[in-house]
């Protein structure tokens, strides 16, 4: 085994950063970090040993500026350079700058980023090779007329894929020829801003497609080898959310099969370092040896990587570190055997209840499961910032046990114990995932997420109504400390400090019998109002709609702001005006509102003809002008975020009255965008 380098800059930001990081302070190297303005005190500049300020927070002008890190490794004599995955991870000539600066570059040689890079190119390559690819058009022209004949050709519904994509972006399923225009007009800007390459190709659909992957590994020395598979078929809009190893339902067979194919595409791009190569099974029965089609290959560690660390043992970012000194790979295939299975959790900062849009703001609290068989991969800490620049993960949970159903229910508790407050997140809807009886089962495809949103609670919920209460119950506490601090007696019990003040106390000094009082509070929901009530047992609280149980069972924790509820399921933590409740992975936040100056525009939940932004994004798209006539559900204009696309659409038949924003602006959450005033209903 060779002397490995010394020191890795890591080109990479979050919780793929911190991964990086890790392993290389394990193995001895100089870690060096870079950050843009947005990650100044982010968790992996602070693990590093040393970090870089390049730029400011758009990836364009920060973390996608190779010559800017180039720079940065030069000054640091930095050895080696680290990309992760995203960014310049699998860009062919960030490569070979490394390599001209007499860097190395902890990847594949840009000849196989080139092979592999571009969908369409990959395929007539492994086809060659004798690999089974998808029916479909992959050739170079692009003419709107043509690709459509195509797609007809190759018989509905059809995928349009960026042949420079991944991760779902500039991709559309398209079920009908006359919705095919829109879903490629679509698809070419999304790649295009995602991509810099707006090309496409044409697809045939799998009915029931299950999506199975090869991790495989290439040294310089010409070994190469697969270290099994892994199952990514919980997807929502070709994003992966779940992902496990082994697959369910592999047979030995299947896997010899699959892995042949995977190290003869790795073999035939001359491929050296970690990579994934990605298939698509027909999942309407059991998996078969002539049942699969190759789609791509990642040029680079995937985000799921930790499952196939579970059940290998292996470290892949150190095989990866010592593959690029030069190190051949000191086991062969026989020597690698499964240990046990591995799930894989995807902690989102983002809605499940309004269409999984990215949500931002500051990380009022985090709490990350630990224990036996439990991997936590994350990018930041309590009291950080989830910004609109970034991919909004919050963390990667990851359990590994001796069977498929340990795992699962390790991951499922581990799922219960975490808390998220401040952004919204999908924590409740990965339990429901988690816990839901076909996955269970192992008898899913790509399209169970989006049959079965209702069931996992993926689409507006009612209020909550006992988190309404419990909100409300600390926010009156929040204003009697605030009013009367002298009142308060402090004391602790063990390593908690309990609070005791008249509020609590269970004989009240009343002395005119019950009395009543209405608490009005804002919600997400909008306006919402609480009845709190006095006798000779102590104050009461009624939840919106339901019976008065007495003041909701929560007690503080030492430090006074993070709670758990007396049911065991949640908590209740403080913000500077407002709480946030979190039962049974959902989050509502609590405010108290003045019942004389409430805007009535915006408690009612209904925006009438006002179109606004969902979120923090550009404006790439304005499809009418003022005076135009809509239809209700018409696209009026498209805001991206995050590199995906979201349409707004009109929310009543009617006239565009306004038009407020530009094609290209930048415009925040909930900015107004159009006005549309309704038709007049005869």
């Amino acid at each position: 085994m060779s002397r490995i380098f010394s020191s890795v800059l890591i080109a990479n930001r979050g919780e793929i950063a911190c991964r990086v990081i890790r392993t290389a302070k394990r193995m001895g190297l100089r870690t060096i970090a870079v950050y843009s303005s947005a990650d100044a005190k982010a968790p992996h500049v602070r693990l590093a040993d040393e970090a870089h300020h390049i730029g400011p927070p758009p990836a364009a002008e920060s973390y996608l500026r190779a010559d800017r890190i180039i720079e940065v490794a030069q000054a640091s004599r930095a050895a080696a350079i680290h990309p992760g995955y995203g960014f310049l991870s699998e860009n062919a000539e960030f490569a070979e700058a490394c390599a001209e600066a007499g860097i190395i570059f902890v990847g594949p040689p840009a000849s196989a980023i080139r092979a592999m890079g571009l969908k369409d190119a990959a395929k007539a390559l492994v086809e060659k090779a004798g690999v089974a690819v998808v029916p479909g058009y992959h050739g170079p022209r692009q003419e709107p007329d043509f690709l459509r004949q195509k797609a007809y050709e190759t018989g509905y519904p059809v995928l349009i894929k960026a042949i420079a994509g991944g991760g779902g972006k500039g991709m559309r399923r398209v079920e009908r020829q006359q919705d095919f225009d829109a879903a490629l007009a679509s698809a070419q800007r999304e790649a295009m801003s995602a991509f810099g390459d707006p090309r496409v190709l044409i697809e045939k659909y799998i009915p029931s497609p299950r999506h199975i992957e090869m991790q495989v590994f290439a040294d310089a020395h010409g070994h190469v080898l697969h270290l099994f598979e892994r199952d990514c078929s919980l997807q929502r809009r070709h994003q992966k959310v779940i992902e496990e190893a082994p697959a369910p339902g592999m047979t030995p067979e299947v896997r010899r099969a699959m892995g042949e194919a995977a190290v003869e595409a790795a073999r035939v791009a001359g491929y050296i370092g970690a990579g994934t190569v990605e298939f698509i099974a027909d999942g309407r029965g059991a998996l078969r040896a002539d049942g699969f089609y190759f789609m791509e290959m990642n040029t680079r560690l995937q985000v799921e990587h930790p499952v196939t660390e579970a059940i290998t043992g292996l470290d892949l970012v150190e095989w990866q570190l010592r593959v690029a000194a030069g190190d051949a790979l000191p086991f062969d295939q026989e020597d690698l055997v499964i240990d046990g299975h591995a799930v894989e959790a995807r902690l989102y900062a983002e809605d499940p209840e309004k269409g999984f849009l990215p949500s931002t703001g500051k990380l009022i609290a985090l709490k990350l499961p630990t224990g036996e068989g439990v991997r936590i991969d994350s990018g930041v800490a309590e009291g950080d910032e989830v910004t609109p620049f970034y991919d909004p993960m919050i963390a990667k949970i990851i359990a590994h046990g001796v069977s498929r159903e340990q795992a699962l229910e390790q991951l499922s508790g581990a799922l219960t114990s975490t808390i998220v407050a401040g952004p919204k997140c999908n924590l409740a809807f990965l339990k429901a995932l988690v816990d839901a009886d076909e996955f269970r089962e192992g008898a899913v495809d790509t399209g169970f997420i989006e049959r079965n949103l209702e069931n996992l609670g993926a689409v507006p919920q009612p209020a909550d109504t006992q988190a309404i209460a419990a909100g409300t119950a600390q926010l009156l506490r929040m204003e009697y400390e605030r009013s009367n601090p002298s009142l308060i007696v402090r004391g602790r019990l063990g390593s908690h400090e309990w609070l005791f003040d008249p509020w609590s106390a269970r004989k009240g000094f009343e002395l005119a019998g019950r009395r009543h009082t209405v608490v009005p509070v804002a919600t997400e929901n909008g306006r919402a109002n609480v009845d709190l009530f006095f006798d000779e047992g102590g104050p009461r609280l009624l939840a919106p709609g339901e019976e008065a149980e007495g003041w909701p069972d929560v007690e503080w924790n030492a430090t006074l702001r993070l709670a758990e509820l007396g049911d065991g399921n949640g908590a209740v933590v403080r913000g500077v005006d407002k709480v946030f409740v979190i039962r049974n992975g959902r989050q509502t936040s609590v405010a108290l509102v003045d019942p004389l100056d409430v805007d009535l525009e915006h408690l009612d939940g209904d925006a009438g003809g006002q179109i606004t932004s969902p979120m923090h994004g550009k404006l790439v798209a304005l499809l009418v002008n003022e005076g135009d006539e809509v239809a209700k559900g018409q696209l009026l204009a498209v805001v991206e975020a995050m590199k995906m696309e979201h349409a707004l659409t009109a929310p009543v038949a009617g006239v565009v009255s306004e038009v407020l924003a530009r094609v290209g602006e930048q415009v925040g959450e909930g900015a107004r965008l159009l006005t549309v005033v309704a038709h007049e209903q005869g």
